[in-house]
């Protein structure tokens, strides 16, 4: 398994008293990026790949690198006829169950948006936005564990902390992230957010966590004189001792000192350097990525990737206001893979020079993150029911993997060496 820069960040420079906001964003900015907490492979476990099949219900299990052979597939509604019944005899949960479908959803239920192993393999940790819960799912019985409803309506984004003991979670129409205990399914904590919590992320030393709300991204307002009404967007950074916030980082602000009154401040996907001095993320509505220097507290730079001819230029088009949604970082540091999502291509970017390799023809890409071995990004195809693998190097497909209906997130973990590959 690739180790990504770990512990707490050290501050390698002096830092002049009049920036002490920097400093503090400087010290929380280790989020930690893969998914089997301070586990190698071996001894008994075997790194892989889950992808989240979100309309379908499933988790597809790939090998990490190389040949990324399908190992197995987990059911991640074994509960789905209990469920529906629940929702069905209560008027307010139907109402948004059938919302979801009809907005974010596409006209598909969500099952599957976020998933985790845990750090010995035996379990599946996911969030279900149909049916606004946490669930924990056995990997070899395929029974769940443990199930946690979310505040409100929705589930989101999740994040394991970086010992495995904790999830984050986003309900999404309470503007309440909830911290849960993997063991035992009971919430340690939660904290409120700006509107639409979606990302979230640790830092490496488990001490803070960061959470991008989005705003309402299922609006027909998406006329730029109307971004207004999309909602309070911001970023939250709260100490995990005690939940209470730390931090909020309002991009507007920033932007608009940039020069670019013109972009959303709505963050979506993110990624940080190895030596934790920059955040880069994608916004809404918009084709590339924006640099925020962190101890500066300012951002740097821009970058508008190319837009393809074929792309409906109505933004009311685009599916949950996005353009462009994934984005991962080599372990190096040194190359971005950017997913165009309805742009239907993927990329990887110099991060020095911010120069595009290749535009790799994929379908509707959804997400993006790093392989077992560091040598490749995986893009999830959810217009083709795929992933794929681009060399870091070369800005290359390398590998197409057929997988369940709408992938989403995909995320790297582990399962028992002797896993049996079935879990339903």
């Amino acid at each position: 398994m690739v180790r990504r820069a770990s512990g707490a960040l050290k501050l390698r420079r002096a830092v002049p008293r009049a920036a002490g906001a920097a400093l503090l964003l400087t010290a929380l900015s280790a989020p930690a990026a893969f998914a089997a907490p301070d586990s190698e492979p071996g001894g008994g476990l075997r790194e892989v790949l889950f992808v989240g099949n979100n309309w379908e219900g499933t988790a597809d299990v790939i090998e990490a690198a190389g040949s990324y052979r399908k190992v197995g597939r987990i059911n991640a509604v074994p509960d789905k006829e209990k469920r529906l019944a629940e929702i069905r005899s209560n008027p307010a949960k139907l109402g948004y169950f059938l919302g979801i479908r009809e907005t974010v959803g596409e006209g598909h239920d969500q099952y599957v948006d976020d998933l985790y192993s845990t750090a010995d393999g035996g379990s599946i940790v996911l969030s279900r936005p149909s049916f606004a819960d946490v669930v924990s799912i056995d990997t070899s019985s395929g029974k769940v564990n443990w199930r946690f409803p979310v505040a409100g309506f929705r589930a989101d984004h999740m994040a394991m902390s970086p010992d495995g003991k904790t999830v984050a979670v986003s309900a999404s129409t309470s503007n309440t992230v909830h911290v849960i205990d993997v063991a035992s399914g009971t919430e340690k904590g939660r904290f409120a957010t700006g509107d639409k919590p979606h990302e979230n992320l640790y830092s490496q030393d488990g001490k803070y966590i960061w959470n991008m709300a989005i705003g309402d991204v299922n609006t027909p307002l998406d006329a730029p004189s109307l971004d207004f009404t999309k909602g309070d967007r911001y970023i939250t950074v709260v100490d995990t001792a005690t939940f209470e916030r730390v931090r909020k980082i309002d991009m507007r602000k920033r932007l608009d000192a940039f020069g670019r009154k013109d972009l959303s401040d709505s963050v979506r996907p993110v990624a940080f350097t190895p030596d934790e001095d920059k955040l880069y993320f994608q916004v809404s509505f918009f084709n590339g990525f924006v640099e925020y220097d962190i101890p500066s507290d300012k951002i740097t730079r821009i970058k508008e990737l190319p837009k393809n001819p074929e792309t409906d230029p109505a933004r009311i088009s685009w599916v949950n206001d996005s353009r462009h949604h994934g984005l991962s970082m080599s372990p190096d540091g040194d190359k971005l893979c950017v997913a165009g999502t309805m742009d239907d291509y993927a990329t990887i970017v110099d991060r020095r020079t911010l120069r595009q390799g290749p535009l790799v023809p994929v379908s509707k890409p959804y997400w993006a993150t790093v392989n077992g071995d560091g040598t490749a990004c995986i893009v999830s195809e959810s217009g083709s029911d795929s992933v794929s693998a681009i060399d870091f190097s070369t800005g290359r497909k390398v590998a197409d993997i057929s997988v369940g209906d709408h992938p989403q997130r995909v995320r790297l973990g582990v399962v028992p060496a002797d896993w049996n590959g079935t879990a339903d």
